[in-house]
C-alpha cells in the first residue's frame, strides 16, 4: 500500500499518523464503531480535525488494504498475546502486598 505523507510506515510495518504516535488502525477501528471525524477528535486530541479528515478519506479510498492491514495486525498482536504468560491477578498482588507489610519489607 502506498501512504500519502500524512502517514509513516515504521520499520516494523506499524502505520501512524505523520507527527503522531496515534495509528491508522486506532483511527480506522473508532471510525468502524461509528465516530465521526469531530468525534475521533474527542477521543485522540492531539489530533487536528484536517488530518483526521485526511485519514478517514484515506481509509474510504483504500478500504480493502487498509482492512488487511488491520486484520493482519490484530492477529499478530493475539498470537504474541497467547504465548506471553499472564501476571498475577488483582487478588493476588493485594496478597503479595500484604505478607510483604506482615514482614515488614
Amino acid at each position: 500500500m502506498i501512504l500519502p505523507d500524512f502517514l509513516v510506515q515504521e520499520v516494523d510495518g506499524y502505520i501512524h499518523l505523520a507527527g503522531h504516535r496515534v495509528g491508522l488502525q486506532d483511527v480506522v477501528y473508532y471510525y468502524n464503531e461509528g465516530c465521526s471525524a469531530e468525534e475521533l477528535c474527542e477521543v485522540f486530541p492531539t489530533l487536528p480535525l484536517v488530518l483526521v479528515h485526511k485519514v478517514v478519506a484515506f481509509y474510504l479510498e483504500h478500504a480493502a488494504e487498509v482492512d488487511r492491514y488491520v486484520t493482519a495486525n490484530e492477529t499478530e498482536m493475539e498470537r504474541q498475546r497467547a504465548g506471553t504468560p499472564r501476571g498475577p491477578d488483582l487478588i493476588e498482588l493485594r496478597r503479595r502486598l500484604a505478607a510483604k507489610q506482615a514482614a515488614g519489607v
